[in-house]
């Protein structure tokens, strides 16, 4: 697409704060510009690192290094968030500041806000005194959840629109439509329009559960040193999220838990965790190029959303139907590696983190879907297929897996200029067909595919193995032990 065919959508009339200018704030800055009128005198970008001043110096955008913290958050922030006239807009694109904070700032300030994860104060993630279940993202997504019901609508803020969370919700929808259609089933056209509908039609359609199924292919030009941790987006934020309980969306067709799940008291319930770290937890998936493969169940937000938003209660409140979800994620290589160095040290991440961009890696591919697994046809994978020499061509400042972060925010961006007073909005409660609209563009093949792979085969059948062979899909044969 020529440079002046980009779409504009739409006018940012206040001042603009990103948070956070790492690989993803990098990569989301090319995007802003191209696709939205605003100020650039009035863009302010805070991180404590300076590694790329020099992109936002030769923009004439304003830089502040400086941490947000706990303690400085609303002197820091107030001002710019506030400067001149306008609606501002808060891009949250940080690591270590408490995300429901930040939003509640924005909220009472009239700001527009889009984040992608539900990130929590510096310490979290590794505070021994917190027991497991305090750690998780179950835990860290109910205080948003409690603060939508204590504050109903107001101004938007969008909760968790990256790619995953983000744009897999919007997959889903996507996929449940595909499916449903080809199984013939009636439902309201073009898309159910509400949440119930959409649980609904996936217990119609006979989903037992969705895998986030992921695999990164992207290679670099040279072999991985030692002691350091190498990834194609955020290690620090990587890192975080292994180290996290592995924690998955339970559904309602499972016979079986392992011995270390653990459940919730409060809140929706949507959810178990394990009392053990998500990235060393090894789970039998299916992406369309390397077909059965296993992955990491690291935890994330979509796979609580997305098993909550897909619940059906009866009239006594009863849960009757929800999916299991879950992350299955293979990263690139030597990001598997790095993860395998740092376990072998006693979960001590290595003393350099490094995230590869366009300029190191030579080719791959990210493929990022949603795998429907339980129904007639078995199992149905729909998603983007993008390649780093795609992404090369599309923006600049980012790999494969960037791309698909990245667009995302710009059409969460998007959605909260043309819905400003949504109140506190999850991926999964937009507009999915106008997100994916805007994002599709950026996604390079986006595809479905079914298969006939379950997490039956494809074993060596040389061990006796605890499985139940009646029901492939139970989670008892997804789960590696």
């Amino acid at each position: 697409m020529a440079k002046n065919d980009w779409p504009v959508y739409g006018e940012i009339s206040g001042p603009i704060v990103m948070i956070g200018f790492g690989s993803i704030g990098r990569g989301t800055l090319p995007l802003i510009e191209r696709h939205f009128g605003f100020d650039k005198s009035r863009m302010v970008v805070i991180d404590p690192r300076d590694d790329d001043r020099k992109l936002l110096d030769e923009r004439g955008i304003a830089f502040v290094q400086a941490h947000v913290t706990k303690d400085n958050y609303r002197e820091l922030l107030t001002p710019y968030l506030t400067a001149g006239e306008g609606q501002g807009f808060c891009v949250n694109l940080s690591v270590d500041t408490s995300s429901l904070e930040l939003m509640k700032l924005c909220r009472k300030l009239g700001v527009l806000y889009v984040d992608t994860v539900v990130e929590p104060w510096f310490g979290f993630y590794f505070d021994s005194r917190a027991g497991n279940e305090a750690r998780t993202n179950y835990a860290l997504r109910e205080t948003v959840r409690r603060e939508k019901k204590r504050k109903p609508g107001g101004t938007t803020a969008l909760s968790c629109c990256g790619a995953n969370p983000g744009m897999v919700s919007w997959f889903v929808k996507q996929a449940l439509v595909n499916l449903a259609g080809d199984l013939g089933l009636k439902f309201e056209v073009p898309a159910p329009d509400d949440r119930a509908g959409w649980a609904k039609l996936m217990k119609k359609a006979g989903v037992k559960g969705i895998h986030i199924a992921e695999r990164d292919t992207q290679r670099t030009r040279k072999p991985k040193p030692m002691d350091v941790f190498w990834n194609t987006w955020s290690v620090e934020g990587f890192v975080s999220e292994g180290l996290q309980p592995a924690e998955l969306g339970w559904g309602t067709h499972e016979k079986w838990k392992p011995k270390n799940a653990r459940g919730h008291k409060k809140g929706c319930k949507a959810a178990i965790y394990l009392e053990q770290p998500g990235a060393n937890t090894r789970v039998r998936t299916w992406c369309p190029t390397p077909g059965a493969q296993y992955g990491f169940l690291v935890t994330h937000n979509e796979a609580i959303s997305i098993a909550d938003f897909f619940t059906v209660r009866d009239k006594a409140g009863k849960v009757s139907y929800r999916p299991t979800c879950h992350y299955a994620y293979h990263p690139c290589n030597d990001a598997v590696l790095s993860l395998h160095e740092m376990f072998g040290a006693a979960g001590k991440a290595q003393p350099v983190h490094h995230v590869l961009d366009e300029n190191e890696l030579v080719d791959g591919v990210d493929e990022l879907g949603v795998l429907l697994y339980g129904h007639k046809k078995n199992a149905y994978w729909y998603g983007s297929q993008l390649s780093l020499d795609e992404t090369r061509k599309l923006a600049p400042y980012q790999n494969a897996t960037g791309l698909q972060v990245t667009s995302a925010v710009l059409a969460g961006m998007v959605w909260a200029l043309e819905n400003p007073e949504a109140g506190i909005v999850e991926a999964d409660e937009m507009d999915y067909r106008r997100c994916l609209e805007v994002q599709m563009p950026y996604l390079g093949p986006v595809n479905g595919f079914y298969t006939d792979w379950t997490p039956l085969d494809a074993r060596p059948g040389l061990f006796p193995e605890d499985i139940d062979r009646k029901d492939p899909w139970q989670f008892r044969n997804i789960l590696v032990r």
